[in-house]
């Protein structure tokens, strides 16, 4: 006898007690705008000062009318928070001042009652040091979750680490475990022990916790740092660096590939999902082999480069002048790297950089909206899947840090750490920079309304909003002219028209230095953008030759001469062909 059961999302064929997936991946990912949320900044709907699921489920309308039809959450499973949630004490549960597991799967079904998809945080690198493994692990040499980790004998009868890797958060990547000889790898913070993926036994936990997560409606990953994941295991010293020391040994590993293939072979593909990878400090190449779709590894990676165009070597922290042609270039490498072989992501902003409102040659003073519709326009119609993180549709700026009690985030703690014990590194990195562009930048609460709290919590914030409260949601949703609905224009022209999905892009105008513009190009159709990032007027003759396109969308009333652009004005123009 054969009987099809409906469960959640997947039919399920059960024939003598063989249980088969049926569900076939699709590539929905590529008409999808995804949302990030920070869930503890978000909303609270309890008054705790910590947002939480429940505030989110308030949220979702705010969100569908936004034009977004998936969100991705950042982690919410139980946690002692040393990471922000980064750091995971069980991924079966949910962290309880967020909420319960009942609660997260009342916001699953509303955010598929709204037609929308939601994406969970795959931390699968590290845990917790408050896991139930890793307290067996280090409790005693026989444990079975012994070789869950990366536990390694110290130098020097132990009293120097194994090597002397640097991890992602300025420190050494090892802990002696108590007063033993022996100590563990951990790339970012302490309480964030490295797994050991050449265990088998650690590569079918990840498969059981994406199963249960997928099970319970979620429809897909964000990978963090998946790229760390394999580590090359002669575990060598390396050459002294300013920034990663011995990064070389655990970017990139030799079984990368190999892992990702059989997360997707045994699981993924058996499930209408995508992936996200967040693939530290890759290139192209690295990027091209981990995406291509026969490799049947990760659907998407996201664009770091482009977000690092104003830091040195790679790291934040130290400055590099911004210069919009270098940015051209990066954007064109990657547009044109990509495209008929793999599937872009277009990024701005997340948790872990700082707001684009004043950066990439925005501006926060008269010309903050203009300026940020000038630079959504630019992003958001390049091939790939866009996101927008919480806040951006309303040109929430940086809070301006005066000093590091302001701030929470782990990170930026010990880089002043190392800046008081290494004086010279001042001279890099003064304190006001380290301020600008630590990560809680990113991480203070939504702005709700211009209230005391913005409308965020009746109690008192995890951190404190941003003094400047004028560009809110509720300030927002009133003004047509707002960025908010800026962005939904753009949501809904990326969903009219075939050219932005499937668009060959074409550069111009590449040796301008004051302007960003590109075509996207198909046989039937052609977009234009063209995008001015100064203050200056633009007087420019070769605009011209679109004069007989139509506008779709401006950050202006009005084309006032053709040829003209106005202090950081936008055009999107369309001809069929």
């Amino acid at each position: 006898m054969t009987v099809i059961l409906f469960l959640d999302k997947h039919f399920i064929l059960k024939n003598n007690n063989v249980i088969i997936n049926t569900m076939k991946r699709t590539l929905w990912y590529k008409d999808a705008v995804i949302y990030q949320i920070y869930p503890r900044s978000f909303c609270d709907s309890n008054g705790d000062g910590l947002g939480d699921i429940n505030g989110i489920i308030s949220k979702l309308d705010y969100l569908k009318e936004l034009g977004v039809n998936c969100i991705w959450l950042s982690p919410i499973y139980d946690s002692p928070q040393e990471d922000n949630g980064y750091d995971i004490a069980n991924y079966k549960d949910i962290y309880k001042p967020f909420g319960t597991l009942e609660d997260t799967k009342r916001m699953f079904d509303e955010i598929h009652k709204r037609g929308m998809r939601v994406l969970m945080d795959l931390v699968a690198n590290h845990t917790s040091s408050e896991h139930e493994w890793f307290k067996s692990a280090i409790s005693s040499k026989d444990s079975p979750y012994r070789d869950y980790y990366i536990i390694k004998k110290g130098r020097k009868g132990g009293k120097k680490p194994p090597t002397n890797w640097t991890g992602f958060f300025s420190e050494s990547a090892w802990e002696r475990i108590g007063d033993t000889d022996e100590y563990y790898l951990h790339l970012f913070a302490k309480g964030q022990p490295d797994l050991n993926w050449e265990n088998p036994k650690v590569r079918q936990e990840i498969k059981n916790i994406l199963k249960y997560w997928l099970d319970m409606g979620v429809d897909g990953f964000r990978c963090d740092v998946i790229n760390l994941i394999s580590k090359r295991q002669e575990f060598k010293n390396a050459r002294p660096s300013l920034a990663i020391t011995g990064k070389h040994n655990f970017i990139n590993g030799p079984r990368l590939h190999e892992y990702l293939h059989e997360l997707y072979v045994d699981v993924l593909s058996k499930y209408d999902s995508m992936t996200v990878g967040e693939t530290v400090l890759d290139e192209l190449e690295d990027v091209l082999a981990l995406t291509i779709p026969e490799r049947e590894e990760l659907d998407t990676t996201f664009n770091f480069e482009c977000l690092d165009i104003d830091a040195l070597f790679g790291v934040k922290y130290f400055k590099n002048k911004f210069r919009l042609n270098r940015w051209k270039k990066v954007m064109y490498k990657w547009q044109s790297g990509l495209y008929n072989k793999s599937w872009s992501t277009l990024v701005i902003e997340n948790h872990d950089q700082r707001r684009s409102v004043g950066r990439f040659n925005t501006d926060e003073g008269e010309y903050r909206i203009v300026s940020a519709k000038s630079l959504a326009n630019m992003y958001f119609l390049m091939q790939g899947t866009p996101f927008i993180y919480q806040g951006q549709e309303l040109a929430m700026a940086n809070p301006h840090f005066e000093s590091v009690d302001e701030c929470e985030d782990v990170e930026i703690k010990n880089i002043y750490r190392l800046l008081n014990k290494y004086k010279f590194l001042k001279l890099l990195v003064p304190n006001k920079r380290a301020l600008e562009y630590c990560r809680d930048n990113a991480r203070t609460p939504m702005l709700w309304d211009d209230s005391e709290n913005a409308g965020f919590t009746t109690g008192t914030p995890w951190l404190a909003p941003n003094k400047d409260k004028r560009y809110n949601a509720k300030q927002a949703l009133e003004d047509k002219n707002s960025l908010f609905y800026h962005y939904q224009s753009l949501i809904k022209i990326k969903g009219r028209y075939p050219v932005i999905r499937d668009g060959e892009y074409v550069p111009l105008m590449m040796k301008n230095k004051n302007i960003f513009a590109y075509k996207r190009v198909t046989n039937k159709e052609e977009l234009v953008v063209i995008s001015s990032f100064t203050k200056k007027e633009l007087n420019r003759k070769e605009l011209k030759e679109f004069k007989d396109y139509q506008l779709l969308l401006s950050n202006y009333q009005d084309i006032k001469e053709f040829t003209l652009l106005r202090p950081y004005e936008s055009r999107v123009l369309y001809k069929k062909k």
